[in-house]
């Protein structure tokens, strides 16, 4: 008996485990870094960006996150950008073993249809996809196939930003639910190279009987070079679960002329 009520906590925890997971994965990780709430703006034309990351989350329950996870944002075209996620995921709950291996993938693509001009924000959609690549087993991934549906807007003002939106989560499986999701970011451009802001949002419960969310961060871009950037985020729950979040990355950017300085290097 004692053995089964254990069995059933460990579930219980993973389970827990893997929301957060899920979480990070559509709110976290897709967004405008170091920020879950995204931004409309897309990768230009034919630049890339990429990042080495980690996202961490912790509960009463557990730990959950990447370490690391790969982010590449590509400009196909002029306003519309690729998005491909590949993390590693790991689950540390405080009763059971903790686990680390490939996570859920994420796919989309944002599409800026609205530019900003002196009276009206820039507007984007960005759809998102979360393939199943993980073991849910292990609460390493969702075991479905989700998605996130949203629209995001931003305005500037001089040296200040701000950005958000909000969108439809769709969330099948047994005790889970549809969600909602809207937050918004302010930020200033303090120094040439470096931004500081922060966010609030606001997530429905994701699961039937859940809680809603209520966050905030705190976070800063710092651009060592043209190409490298360092990113960073924190925060927690103001009505909600989360009792601390974290965001890091290192970014690369680059466009044509790097693949054209390495052609010419290896023709030297």
């Amino acid at each position: 008996m004692a053995n089964e009520r254990l069995s059933k906590i460990c579930r219980l925890n993973r389970a827990v485990v893997g929301i957060g997971l899920f979480v990070f994965s559509t709110l976290g990780i897709q967004a405008g870094p170091p920020f879950i709430t995204d931004d409309p703006e897309p990768v230009d034309y034919q630049h890339w960006e990429f990042y080495i990351a980690s996202q961490d989350f912790q509960t009463s329950d557990a730990w959950s996150g990447t370490a690391p996870h790969i982010e590449l944002n590509y400009g196909v075209i002029t306003n519309v950008q690729l998005h491909l996620i590949a993390p590693l995921a790991y689950d540390a709950p405080k009763n059971g073993a903790a686990q680390y291996g490939y996570g859920d993938t994420e796919l989309g693509v944002k599409f800026r249809f609205l530019q900003e001009t002196s009276l009206l924000p820039q507007a984007a959609v960005f759809p998102l996809v979360e393939a199943p690549t993980g073991n849910s087993s292990r609460g390493l991934g969702s075991g479905q196939w989700q998605a996130f549906l949203p629209l995001w807007l931003q305005k500037s003002f001089g040296d200040w930003t701000v950005y958000g939106g909000g969108g439809y989560g769709i969330n099948p499986g047994t005790g889970n639910q549809n969600w909602g999701f809207g937050g918004a970011v302010l930020q200033c451009q303090v120094r040439d190279n470096v931004l500081v802001g922060g966010e609030i949002y606001h997530r429905t419960a994701m699961q039937t009987g859940g809680r809603n969310d209520t966050a905030f961060n705190v976070g800063t871009v710092i651009d060592f070079t043209e190409h490298q950037h360092l990113l960073f985020s924190a925060g927690r729950s103001i009505d909600g679960s989360t009792d601390f979040q974290a965001y890091i990355a290192w970014q690369f950017t680059f466009g044509p002329e790097f693949f054209h300085s390495i052609a010419r290097s290896f023709r030297k």
